[in-house]
């Protein structure tokens, strides 16, 4: 049995980073031989000399939305927190509602003095709530003078700029949590490397807050995964099975990145074109259809991410690895420092 707690690290607190650096690409780079284990240590921005011609690199394009609204029950004036989820259809969105037990079907809410204005419709799963809101006006602008971005739990330091909790490359809304790998590109990286000739492609899944529950069952099989919405192109799904056939390396930014390609391939390895739902659960045990080497954060202990990471690159080796980087007091987390896993063989 694949329990929880082989997955277990010990963390100090203070390596849990609460505020982006000044240059994003200025960050620390683990890089970790996914065959040997073997660790060396680089500046993120060094990234471009692990990266050759013909790589394709695939990253996540979608925009974290503010989504933490912080309000009162209209008849009472109690504090209420609302965090979107996704939306459902239209002004229906499923979310996450502190006090959830005063919140029950039927109680109104309001956000900015009435700006915005929602009603309770029901619980679904989980204890979700689904929300109809009503406004005059333009949805995402009325949000994005409202709302704030949705930071992880472990970080208490208030964001100054919301544009640090998002890609350079973010286009399409729709993410209650960053795809925190691709926060350490710049432009200026982003055009070095397509300037060594490695593609650059771009697919979408919007990361639920789901991404941050924590895995409750010992036994990791029992561990029930959030549902994401995910879009491949018929563009990028070109573009990557070209790579594969070329026999060229395909390096993901990020597990959401990893998560959409797998969800998407056909168990010979073939991308798909198209959108949908994937709850896809990778763990050790777990044989890549099409990712070669991949780019992330350092994740929290006993997490499904730190599960996905094992998987690529053994779970010795990937603690090994942890254990270096704690003992060099790398940055942990959405804000810190970054890993390349890769196989540095032939």
């Amino acid at each position: 049995m694949l329990k929880k707690s082989d997955f277990y690290f010990d963390l100090p607190k203070e390596l849990i980073a609460q505020d982006p650096l000044q240059d994003r690409s200025a960050s620390r780079l683990l890089v970790l031989d996914k065959e040997t284990g073997a660790v060396s240590h680089h500046v993120f921005r060094d990234i471009v000399d692990f990266l050759e011609p013909g790589d394709c690199l695939v990253l996540n394009d979608t925009k974290v939305i503010p989504a933490r609204l912080l309000g009162e029950r209209e008849g009472t004036g109690g504090r209420v927190e609302v965090l979107l989820l996704n939306r459902r259809e239209g002004d229906v969105w499923e979310t996450l509602v502190k006090p959830g037990k005063k919140c029950r079907p039927g109680a109104r809410l309001s956000f900015g003095n009435g700006l915005l204005k929602a009603e309770v419709l029901g619980t679904v799963e989980e204890g979700n709530r689904l929300i109809r809101f009503a406004y005059e006006g333009i949805f995402e602008e009325i949000l994005d003078r409202l709302g704030e971005m949705p930071l992880p739990p472990y970080i208490t330091h208030k964001l100054k700029d919301k544009e640090r909790y998002q890609t350079v490359y973010a286009r399409y809304e729709g993410s209650a949590a960053a795809p925190t790998a691709g926060l350490h590109f710049t432009e200026e990286l982003l055009e070095q490397i397509r300037e060594k000739g490695v593609k650059i492609v771009f697919v979408t899944l919007h990361v639920g807050l789901g991404t941050f529950r924590p895995v409750k069952e010992e036994n990791v099989t029992d561990h029930h995964m959030h549902s994401e919405f995910y879009r491949v192109s018929p563009e990028a799904a070109g573009e990557i099975n070209a790579a594969k056939r070329a026999g060229k390396r395909v390096i993901c930014v990020g597990t959401t990145a990893c998560r959409t390609l797998e969800s998407a391939a056909d168990e010979g390895g073939e991308v798909r074109p198209g959108s949908g739902n994937t709850q896809i659960f990778i763990y050790p045990g777990y044989r890549f259809k099409v990712l070669d080497a991949l780019i992330t954060n350092f994740h929290l202990p006993e997490s499904t991410l730190v599960m996905l990471v094992s998987a690529l690159a053994g779970r010795e080796n990937v603690l090994n690895a942890y254990a270096e980087a704690v003992k060099e007091k790398y940055r942990f987390f959405s804000f810190g420092d970054a890993m390349f896993i890769v196989s540095r063989q032939g």
